[in-house]
């Protein structure tokens, strides 16, 4: 059976492996994970999927990691807890590095918008968590995200030079039209 393909795959496929493998030498394994992240969160009801208990979405980054609490939180067992935490770190990322303006800069009064370091720290401490589930059916992919986590900020670096690679395909100079 032939699996689909989304159709932004190509198009995230070469700036992805251009930034991590070809600026960064990130390995092959860590942009492939990047492209389906990206392809995921391109979907607009992906990015918020997240629900609390009344079924709206949670937006907020400490909401979301206090969620993923299966003793204190909402997650109702250690599995679900892998699962959110692993939606924590593909968010953190994606918006860490493709959504610069959703982020908090300097700003003394309280808001909803994450602060960059907050972003770092949930990604960096989510996908370790999810790379301690290393037993069973979870054991092969655990590696993965000790690597993600270990290079987040690498990883967010990555995915700010795909954001202006991208940026500069959709808007290329008036000369080159």
């Amino acid at each position: 059976m032939q699996t689909q393909v989304h159709r932004f795959e190509s198009y995230f496929q070469n700036a992805v492996r251009s930034s991590y493998e070809g600026r960064l030498g990130l390995d092959p394994e860590i942009s492939e994970y990047v492209v389906r992240m990206l392809c995921e969160f391109s979907e607009a009801d992906n990015l918020y999927r997240l629900r609390d208990g009344k079924g709206r979405a949670i937006e907020v980054l400490a909401d979301m990691v206090a969620a993923a609490d299966p003793i204190y939180g909402s997650a109702p067992s250690f599995i679900a807890e892998r699962s959110i935490r692993r939606y924590i770190g593909d968010y953190a990322l994606f918006v860490a590095g493709m959504c610069p303006e959703a982020i908090e800069i300097g700003s003394n009064r309280p808001t909803q918008r994450p602060r960059l370091s907050d972003l770092v720290r949930a990604g960096k401490d989510s996908y370790y968590i999810v790379s301690q589930f290393n037993v069973f059916e979870y054991e092969h992919e655990a590696p993965l995200f000790a690597r993600l986590s270990d290079g987040f900020e690498q990883c967010v670096l990555g995915l700010a030079m795909v954001r202006d690679e991208l940026w500069r395909t959709m808007n290329p100079p008036a000369s080159a039209k």
